[in-house]
């Protein structure tokens, strides 16, 4: 009886579930690309080793290319660091090394025929290499004998090469950069996970150590990973950082000039970040599920006075006041209940419809938001249409009856 009293007024409900549809949508369709989002974080990192601590002079993007400007002022990292952490850090195993060339994103890099300025040149020692290891699609990577003398040999990123080498073939060819020559003898594997679908170390051009120290002396922007033993992840963040202070001469009472972090502190600050947004959604949305839920008090309302007779009718025929509140009230949690399951057939299209546009971010609808936006909908209903029964189920019967 509920849906058949909707679907009469079909066109005036449509508009009446508007609000419910569009608010609705909104907090599943976010919930759906952040959660997408936040699976391509979290196998992102994954891939740089549980037991990994990273040092670094700023917060975020290591290479500082987004740092924020209060961090730049820290003093530098000295490369020297890793080799007394590693002594004087008992549950740290291994630590590598990584430069970011400083000067080198100036240039393009060549190859003939081809040419883009889409890429990162860093060098990493032998053991940064083996603490994070990387699949290889083809080739191999740089040797301990060439990382030792910096040789100019690359390996890099599987977006690069497809842009450089269209036909493949890239391993054994040789790439310019600046004023350089670098033989390729490896092409990552693409990379899991990413931000918005996209995965910075696909289009990486990763060299030896000691051959960005030569290319580009100027070079200052260093990354420590450290490998702790198994299980002592956290007593080697308090090394490390007990070190640092240490070595940097910082009193008690002063922050620390670097940043550590690990995979699941980057992940937990991502959280923070979505947490947010999340909020923000929720905010917007609860505005349309408030005139939505108005909307349908107000037709509600008008429903009532228009079958008033209706409810004398049923009154007469001996219903009771708790059967004519529960029929308004099933007519209102029908309505809005119509409009939760519109604005989640409208959502999942719309993440089916961004994941086709960016394929490689991937496609997450929390079920948990399904229910959420459904059950949300029906109590805006519940409650926007108590008023509406309990005024019908107060009419006198033989006052409605007279009702023209």
């Amino acid at each position: 009886m509920a849906m058949s009293a909707v679907w009469t007024n079909r066109f005036r409900s449509a508009l009446t579930i508007l609000g419910i549809v569009i608010g609705i949508t909104t907090v599943v369709t976010v919930s759906s690309l952040l959660a997408g989002l936040r699976k391509g974080i979290v196998v992102f990192f994954e891939e740089f080793g549980p037991n990994n601590v990273f040092l670094a002079r700023v917060s975020g993007d290591p290479s500082e290319g987004m740092a924020p400007p209060k961090e730049l002022k820290r003093r530098l990292m000295d490369p020297m660091y890793g080799d007394y952490i590693l002594r004087t850090a008992p549950s740290v195993e291994m630590v590598g090394l990584q430069l970011f060339a400083r000067g080198a994103g100036n240039s393009v890099v060549k190859v003939p025929g081809f040419e883009t300025d889409r890429y990162q040149f860093s060098g990493a020692d032998y053991n940064q290499t083996q603490i994070s290891p990387r699949e290889i699609r083809e080739g191999r990577g740089f040797t301990q004998e060439e990382a030792a003398r910096g040789a100019p040999s690359v390996v890099i990123g599987a977006t690069l090469a497809e842009a450089l080498f269209p036909a493949g073939g890239a391993v054994g060819k040789s790439l310019q950069l600046g004023n350089a020559t670098y033989n390729i003898v490896g092409v990552f594997a693409p990379a899991k996970g990413g931000f918005f679908g996209e995965n910075g170390l696909d289009t990486q051009i990763l060299a030896p150590l000691n051959t960005v120290k030569m290319r580009y002396p100027a070079s200052n922007t260093y990354f420590f990973t450290f490998k702790a033993k198994e299980g002592l992840r956290d007593q080697a963040i308090d090394e490390i950082r007990s070190a640092m202070r240490r070595i940097r001469k910082l009193p008690p009472s002063a922050e620390d000039d670097f940043n550590i972090s690990t995979a699941d502190s980057i992940i937990q600050n991502f959280d923070r970040v979505t947490g947010m947004v999340s909020l923000v959604a929720i905010a917007l949305s609860a505005l349309g599920l408030l005139v939505g839920g108005i909307g349908v008090m107000n037709i509600m309302l008008v429903s009532v006075t228009e079958r008033t007779r209706e409810i004398g009718v049923r009154k007469a025929l001996g219903a009771r006041r708790i059967d004519i509140v529960f029929q308004f009230l099933m007519e209102a949690m029908a309505l809005t209940g119509l409009g939760g399951i519109l604005g989640i057939i409208f959502s999942i299209a719309v993440t089916f419809l961004v994941s086709a546009l960016v394929p490689s971010l991937p496609r997450e609808v929390p079920p948990g938001a399904i229910i959420a936006g459904f059950t949300v909908s029906v109590m805006i209903g519940l409650f926007f249409g108590v008023w509406p029964a309990t005024k019908a189920a107060q009419l006198d019967p033989v006052e409605a009856l007279r009702y023209e």
